[in-house]
């Protein structure tokens, strides 16, 4: 068998699997939207995990993706976008851009008209997740910086939707600050490695409204407005 056509019977592979694992979490009630829906089928999680794993892509759990740090489960990722209520043409703010897969995710949803912002602090991590955004075609939608992501973005604020990718001690000041009126921001806050609670912030006249969506365990947030290294 020719590399192309091996390449081709692996995309194929890859297809059949991530449809059966986006109707798995649908199944489970972690999808509802079919914004979220067609955007998890659409974009090839396989592209932003390393060789070594991926023959476990789609399997629905974190994996590692080195310097310390992993890709999302697929359901934490379908939870996330789900409660952001995403739509295109939306301005997103993404701290902790990691692999890259959860900003393609978001970027599928907003599309061309939108944008999305994703904040690494490790820069090995940031262009390699800049390589699979390119591949996946998301290069024109997602803008990758290495930064502190606890400072946010403030050249391209304010942002319609942010979330956190990454355990926070509390919501740092400056994302809040970043987002628009009516804006909504999610950030699991709580202690590294025990668990957090996934917070819903709205601003509404200018004041945080926070609501509560479930446990979760992320790596840590470090910077100036997170924890410490």
């Amino acid at each position: 068998m020719g590399k192309a056509m091996r390449e081709r019977t692996d995309e194929a592979a890859y297809a059949a699997q991530r449809t059966r694992l986006v109707d798995s979490l649908a199944d489970r009630g972690y999808i509802t939207r079919p914004e979220v829906l067609e955007a998890m089928k659409a974009v090839r999680r396989h592209l932003f995990v390393p060789e070594r794993n991926r023959p476990d892509a789609y399997s629905d759990r974190p994996l590692d993706i080195g310097e310390g740090q992993t890709i999302s489960a697929p359901h934490m990722v379908g939870i996330m976008a789900e409660k952001l209520c995403l739509s295109r043409g939306q301005k997103v703010l993404e701290i902790g851009g990691g692999s890259g897969y959860h900003a393609a995710v978001v970027a599928h949803i907003v599309g061309p008209a939108g944008h999305v912002y994703s904040v690494e602090r490790i820069p090995a991590l940031a262009e390699r997740a800049s390589k699979g955004l390119a591949e996946a075609g998301c290069s024109k939608v997602v803008t990758m910086v290495v930064g502190d992501g606890t400072l946010g973005l403030p050249e391209h604020a304010p942002y319609d939707r942010i979330f956190v990718a990454a355990a926070s001690p509390g919501i740092p000041p400056p994302l809040f600050e970043q987002l628009r009126e009516g804006g909504k921001m999610l950030v699991p806050v709580g202690e590294v490695y025990v668990g957090q609670e996934l917070v819903m912030v709205e601003k509404i006249d200018g004041r945080p409204v926070t609501t509560e969506h479930g446990g979760c365990i992320f790596v840590p947030l470090i910077g100036e407005h997170g924890f410490r290294r």
